[in-house]
């Protein structure tokens, strides 16, 4: 007589089924779950955003620039500027008050970096008809003494560098509105001291020597 089979593998089988369709069931009731959570959480979570970002304009404004609609034109009149050389200077600018012993206390001290540039030409408008003369062939020509047109900061270039402030003070804020005055008359002198004068009145010669020379006056003379 063959030995009776036991049901005991297939009842291991069944059971495993069981046990897998469990845990799917449980898998996908975890997903929808999480993702039931997350909607509705999602809205305090937007909320926090925007809450942050209200804050940290608080903290951190920007700037809201609101110019007059009135435009008031006090003078318009015409240039004849040659203008025939530009200098590019940079200084550095230090500013400080209240140094010394108790300057780490009531001291302000601050590094401003100046980018700037100066402009010098003749002013053509000031040349009058005596200041020409043209005989024997020679046109002889007196020049407006050369000048300094323009002498200015760049402020997209210029910037603090480096404040120091007491702890017992609180920073000045005139003192950098006094290194930009200062910034600016140190670029003056740098580029006056380097002779941007006499090279501003060389090149208005060599080039009214060309214009002068084309207009059918080959012999030119320039009179100090």
């Amino acid at each position: 007589m063959e030995p009776t089979k036991r049901p005991f593998p297939l009842l291991l089988a069944l059971l495993i089924a069981v046990l897998l369709a469990g845990l799917v069931g449980l898998i996908v009731l975890t997903a929808s779950l999480s993702s039931q959570f997350k909607a509705a959480f999602q809205p305090l979570q937007q909320a926090n955003a925007g809450l942050s970002t209200q804050v940290s304009q608080l903290l951190h404004p920007t700037p809201t620039l609101i110019p007059d609609p009135v435009t008031i034109v006090n003078e318009v009149r015409a240039l004849a500027r040659l203008e025939t050389i530009q200098y590019t200077v940079e200084k550095v600018i230090t500013a400080e008050v209240n140094q010394g012993v108790f300057g780490p206390l009531f001291g302000d001290r601050l590094l401003f970096v100046a980018h700037g540039y100066v402009i010098a030409g003749v002013d053509l408008s000031s040349l009058a008809a005596t200041d020409m003369n043209y005989a024997d062939g020679i046109l002889r020509v007196t020049l407006p003494p050369a000048e300094v047109f323009v002498a200015t900061l760049n402020n997209n270039q210029s910037y603090v560098y480096d404040r120091e402030t007491g702890i017992l003070t609180k920073a000045n804020p005139d003192l950098e509105t006094s290194a930009r005055t200062a910034a600016e008359q140190e670029i003056l002198n740098a580029a006056l001291d380097d002779g941007i004068l006499a090279q501003a009145d060389a090149n208005a010669r060599a080039y009214l020597l060309s214009l002068f020379n084309s207009l059918g006056f080959p012999r030119v003379v320039f009179s100090d």
